[in-house]
């Protein structure tokens, strides 16, 4: 009920819903540092995010952070017959969910310096756990390239979002349109208005293909203004 409370957006319900599930686990034989645990305090984190209720975010989001590590650290060299390599294995993708969830809110709040931290971070995970084709690697990638776009460092924008675009091709990614409105984003900073173009006129046909009219709308916002980049550049 928490979660679909949370997916219609009836915020204070969801975040009710939550404290009231994390206090009965926590009443019964649950520890602080159980998995099912973090994921709601990650999730009632997102609500004060979205209220902009920043203190209460920041806090939700790096006790979920530094409850992880410390527990990652705890299990990394117990035996299989002890903790097996799958669980291990959650608990890390876990932490980098935790991280990538962070770099958003911190991107959110022009803080894209410790965002990049916390996407580099998250992007190490998923690739050693998930393997580099894995769809969220992907994702991540172009996140981690969004970052750097931000701070104007183009030249490693592009090499990331690039790699991104390559993998979501190959792997059929369904969101591969996303990547490449990204990829097109950064070629039009780096000043490559040609190239630029192109890909977004491929990622336009592509979210039409796949109905994402959000998408198309904002990849037709896009092309408008790389026009009047171009235009405003035209000797």
């Amino acid at each position: 009920m928490a979660n679909l409370a949370l997916l219609r957006g009836q915020l204070d319900s969801a975040e009710k819903l939550f404290k009231a599930a994390i206090s009965l686990l926590l009443a019964g034989d649950a520890k602080q540092d159980d998995n099912a645990i973090i994921e709601m305090s990650l999730k009632l984190a997102s609500i004060y995010a979205a209220r902009n209720q920043d203190q209460q975010a920041i806090t939700g989001y790096k006790f979920c952070i530094l409850t992880l590590e410390e527990k990652t650290a705890t299990q990394k060299d117990l035996p299989e017959d002890v903790l097996p390599a799958q669980e291990k294995a959650n608990t890390r993708l876990l932490l980098g969910l935790c991280l990538d969830s962070y770099g958003r809110y911190l991107l959110t709040r022009n803080q894209p310096a410790v965002a990049q931290i916390m996407y580099e971070r998250a992007l190490q995970i998923s690739r050693d756990i998930q393997g580099e084709t894995h769809p969220q690697t992907v994702i991540l990638m172009s996140d981690l390239a969004t970052v750097l776009d931000v701070q104007g460092r183009y030249d490693e924008a592009y090499t990331y979002v690039k790699r991104a675009a390559e993998l979501a091709k190959q792997t059929k990614h369904p969101e591969e349109h996303v990547v490449l409105n990204n990829l097109a984003g950064i070629l039009m900073h780096k000043e490559d208005f040609l190239e630029a173009e192109r890909v977004y006129e491929a990622a336009l046909k592509q979210a039409r293909q796949k109905g994402d009219d959000a998408s198309v709308q904002r990849i037709q916002k896009e092309l408008a203004n790389l026009a009047t980049r171009r235009k405003a550049q035209t000797p």
